[in-house]
């Protein structure tokens, strides 16, 4: 072989591979490191076909435990238990040890949850859309991906569909950190007689995006929420201060309809981006970077305790002067922390509110349960909403 055609030969090898130096012992470790991958990715492989097979028996389990029962008002077994999924995401992030992250340690083993349960019974979800809101996002990021999300044009519709059965559990936002509660939510539960079964807290990161056909010196129109416009209007302001702002349902619809029109933008979330098959233009446009939504997840059942809990109670209270220091007032001697408290009126009698009151907790707690036990007498009416864990992620 030439001298030529050696070096040529080396340098071939080295475009195919130009990870590799031609240190050999650069090259025989690189080789071994990948091996060692390929033997752990295997081990990982069965470790999780393990799961899954496990996931199925207590699938088996449960369906035979309500068979033995032999209550026809309970023929239907549960297979999602929040409090349980909840402390098995806590032991994973208290138990990593890095390089990744807890919380992206955690969203690993989210996903593997969601696909061991999709085996155990594929669960329907509703959600507050169109597709590609951060609704959405909250739902895949409670649920994950292997879960069936449905979208719905309102809020009554997610309530509707959940309490005919129609959809297992439902996802509706609650409150914003900068723009408020969500008072459609709220008013849900004055006619409904769901639970609150768990909660999601999403960062809120706001995307300026365009679409593949976009003339980006020519936009002359940006759609988005109402909401997503306010938490943008700072940097809107000084980038694009003469461009018109057009508010719509949602920040899906705002990315959908970029498809038709040239000239516009849309500012959503990172879900719309993949949906829509769209462009960041800029990225992280809030003007508040801590921005954050919280989510409720709406369903039927009552849920055990997970050890970091929260109660949420709606209260009716008489029409007199300082009601709502009486109703306070047992929460402080029993030692309860109110972490939120919102007034609705109470349709539809005029002049009268009801105060949903979030705290620290759960109702087989006994200094809860005795808080809301000395409420009781002071008001017209306590309901409990639910109690359901923290969120983790």
């Amino acid at each position: 072989m030439s001298e030529q055609s050696a070096e040529q030969k080396r340098q071939d090898s080295k475009s195919a591979n130009p990870d590799i130096s031609d240190n050999s012992n650069d090259k025989e470790r690189l080789n071994q490191l990948r091996q060692d991958i390929d033997s752990i990715d295997t081990q990982i492989h069965t470790l999780i076909n393990n799961r899954a097979k496990l996931a199925q028996q207590v699938a088996v389990v449960k369906k035979q435990h309500v068979a033995d029962s032999g209550n026809s008002s309970d023929s239907n077994p549960i297979f999602y238990r929040p409090e349980r999924e909840a402390q098995v995401l806590k032991a994973v992030m208290a138990r990593n040890e890095g390089p990744i992250s807890d919380e992206k340690m955690a969203r690993l083993f989210r996903e593997i949850m969601s696909v061991c349960l999709d085996l155990e019974a594929p669960q329907r979800i509703a959600f507050l859309g169109p597709v590609g809101t951060f609704t959405h996002a909250a739902a895949l990021k409670h649920f994950g991906k292997a879960a069936d999300t449905v979208p719905l044009t309102t809020i009554t519709d997610v309530f509707r569909e959940v309490e005919a059965g129609t959809a297992m559990y439902g996802v509706v936002p609650v409150e914003n950190s900068s723009e408020g509660v969500v008072n459609h939510t709220l008013d849900g539960f004055l006619s409904s007689s769901l639970k609150i079964i768990g909660e999601v807290e999403l960062p809120i990161h706001q995307n300026f995006l365009v679409a593949e056909h976009t003339k980006v010196d020519s936009i002359s129109r940006i759609y988005s929420h109402q909401q997503s416009l306010a938490q943008c209007r700072h940097w809107l302001d000084v980038n694009y201060p003469n461009v018109e702002r057009v508010a719509v349902s949602s920040n899906g619809e705002a990315a959908r309809r970029l498809k038709n029109e040239w000239h516009s933008a849309a500012i959503a979330g990172d879900v719309a981006v993949a949906e829509y098959d769209l462009h960041k233009l800029y990225s992280n446009i809030e003007d508040n970077p801590s921005n954050t939504t919280r989510f409720l997840i709406i369903g039927h059942e009552a849920i055990a305790p997970s050890g970091q809990d929260k109660t949420s109670i709606v209260v009716s209270a008489h029409d007199k002067a300082g009601a709502l220091i009486e109703i306070l007032k047992p929460l402080s001697y029993h030692g309860v922390s109110m972490t939120s408290i919102e007034t609705r009126p109470e349709r539809p009698n005029k002049w009268a509110y009801v105060f949903f009151i979030d705290m620290d907790g759960h109702i087989d707690s006994p200094n809860v349960s005795a808080a809301i036990a000395d409420i009781r007498p002071l008001v017209k009416d306590v309901r409990i909403l639910g109690s359901y864990p923290k969120a983790v992620l």
